[in-house]
C-alpha cells in the first residue's frame, strides 16, 4: 500500500477527528514530509482534506469523492464488499460485474462508478448517470438458495436500499413495484439483477445486483424530458448525503436481507412501502394493456390488480413491461 492510500485509508478511519502531521508520519512510519505530499496528491486527486495548524489533518465533511478506503470504514458487512473497485467513469457496472462474474470474481465484489456512460436499466432502458451526483453500483453474488427463491432478489434489493436512505436521512421511502424507489412521488432509484443458471439449469451460479441511486442534486444535470419523473435524496430532502456511509449502508442491509431470502421475512418491509398499493394503475403486459386497482403484493412478490370484471391478476417481472399511475 503507497503513503497515499495508507494516508487515505487512516482519514477515513478517523473522519471525525483531527490527525497531527507527526501522529499521521509515525503511524504510517513517514516522515512529515512525505504526509504533507500525500496530502497534497490526495487534494490533486479531488478530495477534499482541512489543514488547521496545531491540530492536524482530516477528511472535509463535504467530501463528495468515492472511495473504496472511505466505504470500507463504514462496513460491517461480513462478505459484501470484501473486494471494491471504484471506476471514475465506466460504460456500466452491471456489464463490468458480469464480465468479472463470468472471469470468476468472488462473492460480494462490488464495482462502483462515478459516472456511467451506458447505464442500463429495465426492459433496456438507459439510466442517467451523471458524474458526482449518484451512487452507481453493482454487487456480484453467488447465494446458495433455489431458484425460487432467488426471484426475490430484486425485491429484497429494494428493501435493503430503501432502508439504507432512510437511516441516513429519517425520511419514508417507498417501492415502486417491482424494482424502483421513490420520494414525493418520484424516483430516486432503479434496481437491476441479472442472474446466470448453473449447467442444469436448476441452481443459481451467480447475479448481479444493479443499484442506481441518485444522491445529491440533479436538477442541473437531469434531462429536461426526466425532470418530472426523477428525483434526488438531496432535491427532496435538503440533506447532502455522503455517498461513501450510504453505500456501505446499503451492503450492510443487503447482507442481511440476502441471508434472510429464504425465510421471505423481507415481503413485510416490502409491502409496508410498496407505492402502486391502493391505487388505479395501467400496465403492459405482453402487448396487453391492463387497467385496474393494485392490490397489494403476493407471497411471490407479484403485483396482485382487480381488472374492472373482477378479475384479479398477479404480474410477476417477468410479465409485466411498464407499471404506472394512471393520470
Amino acid at each position: 500500500m503507497s503513503v497515499k492510500e495508507a494516508l487515505l485509508k487512516t482519514l477515513a478511519e478517523n473522519k471525525d477527528s483531527y490527525s497531527s502531521g507527526a501522529a499521521l508520519a509515525g503511524k504510517l512510519g513517514v516522515s512529515r514530509n512525505a504526509v504533507w505530499k500525500a496530502v497534497k496528491s490526495l487534494e490533486a486527486d479531488g478530495y477534499s482534506i482541512e489543514s488547521v495548524t496545531s491540530k492536524g489533518y482530516r477528511l472535509s465533511a463535504d467530501n463528495n469523492r468515492l472511495s473504496e478506503k472511505f466505504i470500507s470504514a463504514k462496513l460491517t458487512a461480513k462478505s459484501l464488499g470484501k473486494s471494491i473497485k471504484v471506476y471514475d467513469e465506466i460504460d456500466s457496472t452491471n456489464s463490468a460485474a458480469k464480465e468479472m462474474g463470468t472471469a470468476g470474481a468472488a462473492h460480494g465484489t462490488v464495482i462502483i462508478a462515478e459516472k456511467q456512460t451506458m447505464g442500463r436499466g429495465r426492459l433496456g432502458r438507459t439510466f442517467v448517470s451523471p458524474s458526482g451526483t449518484g451512487l452507481y453500483m453493482s454487487i456480484i453474488i453467488r447465494p446458495e438458495i433455489n431458484l425460487e427463491d432467488a426471484g426475490f432478489i430484486t425485491s429484497t434489493a429494494a428493501v435493503a436500499v430503501a432502508e439504507a436512505v432512510e437511516k441516513l436521512i429519517d425520511r419514508e421511502v417507498q417501492i415502486k413495484w417491482v424494482n424502483d424507489l421513490y420520494m414525493n412521488e418520484r424516483k430516486i432509484c432503479g434496481i437491476l439483477t441479472e442472474a446466470s443458471l448453473g449447467l442444469e439449469m436448476k441452481s443459481l451460479d451467480m447475479a448481479v445486483i444493479g443499484i442506481g441511486i441518485n444522491v445529491r442534486s440533479v436538477k442541473d444535470v437531469m434531462p429536461e424530458e426526466l425532470s418530472s419523473i426523477a428525483t434526488s435524496i438531496e432535491d427532496e430532502t435538503g440533506i447532502a448525503v455522503d455517498r461513501n456511509e450510504l453505500c456501505a449502508e446499503v451492503l450492510n442491509r443487503l447482507e442481511y436481507w440476502l441471508d434472510k431470502i429464504e425465510s421471505h421475512e423481507f415481503l413485510f418491509e416490502y409491502r409496508r412501502r410498496e407505492y402502486l398499493t391502493g391505487k388505479l394503475i395501467t400496465a403492459n403486459v405482453g402487448g396487453e394493456t391492463l387497467v385496474g386497482n393494485a392490490l397489494g403484493i403476493d407471497n411471490n412478490a407479484n403485483l396482485m390488480i382487480e381488472l374492472p370484471d373482477g378479475e384479479i391478476r398477479h404480474l410477476g417481472s417477468g410479465e409485466a413491461s411498464l407499471c404506472r399511475v394512471k393520470k
